[in-house]
């Protein structure tokens, strides 16, 4: 029967999954095959879209209902959630979007509901859009969220929210053995790509509108990887030198691995640990495209005592996990899914890497610490108490043009021109002198 379903009502079983708990990575692949291929774009276009603007339809849809539908029905709920967001923000038209909705409704087995969604959503086409009446439905993110960004970002929280609920853009990181950037440039445009030159990453280009990665020339042969530009400059922090022994900790899905490997040209020993056994195959899938070689681990990477062979290593990046909340226009399903709780048990996994794999590091080597979060619990005050707590330890300080300077690393919001939001510190271990 599932395969029988049409593409509103199987939107509307991903939208109920992930307010259920589960990321649209992980609900959304299995409904998709339910569909004809020539479908599957659209209903990742429907998921997506209607979680960017949840909070301000679901304020709409509750607005219009007497009471809440009971807990048996949610899924309808959700159908009409998707609804609006055709309504609202796609140029499908609205006879389509009413008719084929009650449809859905009909198939979900919810039949006696149809003339509830049709007179609903009848009225949200003839009316039009309300005015928000909570800042949640203003701005379509958590009231937690809002405030927090509120709270640590007076002069910015509005333009973070402004950017989430953009769509990112695509970015492009050449890879550099295989040619240059403005070779790679000019080959995009002899393809009918347009795209430009990003202003920070050295190797990035960023489209003018996203693209099929089978289009991109030399995709398949490793000349080009997806990435976005905040997550490119990792390198330029790290600064790998070829013939060192790298450590990239929490690696998955492995874009910075790849980085790190194209930026020494693939000579020196690179070490990927994911404590995830699931996602390690997805890391040697993007080595085997570029031609690059790692070494993976499955391992915690703070449990040092369970993978260290006692090599020092010369530079370590450290991507922790923590909120994505730098990342949201591309992962909307995180304002379903984060709590507000979630950020202080966070902070404490990251302090403990951090702590963990600072024993690993040689004198005088480089780590880096970075996260797509732009909370400072999880990035400056981490840095901060670190260095409290590590002698060895110093923050370097470098002239860079991207960026805010939080005095304990530098911070990065989301543009919505441009990069993700992104937080870096570089630690070197021990005085000046062991550093050179």
């Amino acid at each position: 029967m599932d395969r029988e379903l049409p593409l509103r009502a199987v939107a509307a079983r991903v939208i109920q999954a992930v307010e259920q708990g589960e990321s649209l990575n992980q609900c959304l692949p299995a409904e998709a095959h339910t569909l004809d291929p020539d479908l599957r774009p659209q209903l990742q276009a429907l998921c997506y879209g209607t979680c960017r603007w949840f909070h301000r339809l679901d304020g709409e849809l509750t607005g219009r209902l007497r009471k809440p539908l009971r807990r048996q029905d949610r899924i309808v709920h959700h159908l009409m959630l998707v609804a609006l967001f055709q309504l609202r923000f796609s140029e499908n038209p609205s006879y389509a979007v009413l008719n084929e909705t009650v449809e859905a409704c009909k198939a979900l087995g919810k039949t006696p509901l149809a003339g509830l969604v049709n007179g609903v959503l009848r009225a949200a086409e003839r009316e039009g859009a309300p005015d928000p009446t909570s800042d949640e439905a203003r701005y379509s993110h958590p009231n937690w969220m809002i405030e927090k960004l509120r709270h640590n970002w007076p002069e910015h929280w509005q333009g973070i929210l402004d950017a989430n609920n953009a769509q990112a853009p695509m970015t492009l990181r050449v890879n550099r053995m295989h040619g240059s950037r403005d070779e790679y440039l000019a080959r995009l445009q002899e393809a009918g790509i347009p795209g430009r030159a990003t202003r920070f990453a050295s190797q990035g280009i960023q489209l003018d509108k996203p693209v099929p990665v089978d289009l991109l020339p030399g995709f398949a042969d490793g000349h080009v990887s997806v990435q976005d530009e905040a997550a490119q400059l990792c390198t330029r922090w790290l600064r790998p030198e070829p013939g060192q022994h790298i450590l990239d900790a929490c690696a998955a899905p492995g874009g910075k691995t790849c980085a790190i490997l194209e930026s020494i040209d693939n000579q020196g020993t690179v070490v990927a640990i994911d404590e995830s056994a699931d996602r390690l195959p997805r890391i040697q899938e993007n080595l085997d495209r570029l031609q690059l070689s790692a070494r993976l681990i499955e391992a915690d990477a703070a449990d040092i005592d369970q993978w260290w062979d006692g090599q020092p290593f010369d530079a370590i990046l450290l991507d922790v996990p923590c909120s994505a909340t730098g990342v949201i226009r591309r992962h909307p399903d995180i304002k379903l899914l984060r709590r507000e709780t979630d950020i202080t048990p966070l902070a404490t996994i990251q302090m403990g890497l951090l702590s963990g794999l600072w024993q690993t590091l040689r004198p005088g080597g480089r780590l880096v610490y970075a996260t797509c979060s732009v909370f400072p619990q999880e990035n400056s005050r981490i840095i901060r108490r670190f260095l409290g707590q590590q002698a060895d330890a110093r923050l370097l300080d470098e002239t860079v043009t991207w960026g805010m300077d939080t005095g304990h690393g530098r911070q990065l919001l989301p543009d919505p021109e441009s990069h993700d939001g992104f937080f870096y510190a570089c630690l070197v271990k021990g005085g000046p002198e062991e550093s050179q």
